[in-house]
């Protein structure tokens, strides 16, 4: 399992099959996929299948990575970056009883540093529903400006922004 870079507190790393009973367990939570418009997994299996057949390493060079936490090493969740083919967006699940401890700012902060220093983007997006306002105040904490209304997995959402020159002010 490739690192990928490290903050104060955490490890990010490329996701494993090693990974499918946490990635089972993180999104078999209705608290954590509520905002996302995913389905959770059916089975371990399902996430294993499903982490088998993730691409966007070889595709892009990134992709989500798993977050585990330096001192206990235990696996906290995942933040990363996900090309869609037009545009790179940031992207973060944890497990509910790691939020509000700062994981997902620090975690998503450092995948910015890396795609715009490590990866030359030119710019990086973050989307999330009306009601996620966790979630928005982890993009706005980040320095991503919001740009506009839109739909987000058919729900009423909001579309940020930020580029490389603003972050690297």
């Amino acid at each position: 399992m490739k690192t990928i870079l490290q903050t104060p507190r955490l490890i990010l790393r490329e996701l494993s099959v090693d990974d499918a009973e946490n990635f089972y367990a993180l999104n078999s939570n209705p608290n954590v996929v509520k905002y996302t418009g995913d389905p959770p997994f059916q089975s371990i299996s399902e996430a294993e299948e499903f982490l088998k057949n993730y691409k966007p390493y070889a595709a892009y060079g990134y992709g989500r990575w798993a977050v585990i936490e330096k001192e206990t090493g235990e696996f906290l969740g995942w933040c990363g970056l996900k090309f869609d083919g037009k545009e790179t967006d940031i992207g973060f699940r944890f497990f509910e009883e790691h939020w509000g401890k700062g994981f997902a700012t620090e975690s998503a902060k450092a995948c910015l540093e890396f795609g715009f220093t490590k990866l030359n983007l030119e710019e990086i997006i973050g989307r999330a529903m009306h009601e996620n306002h966790a979630s928005i105040r982890v993009l706005e904490k980040i320095g991503m400006k919001y740009e506009s209304e839109m739909e987000c997995a058919l729900h009423p959402g909001v579309l940020y922004r930020i580029t490389k020159s603003e972050f690297l002010s």
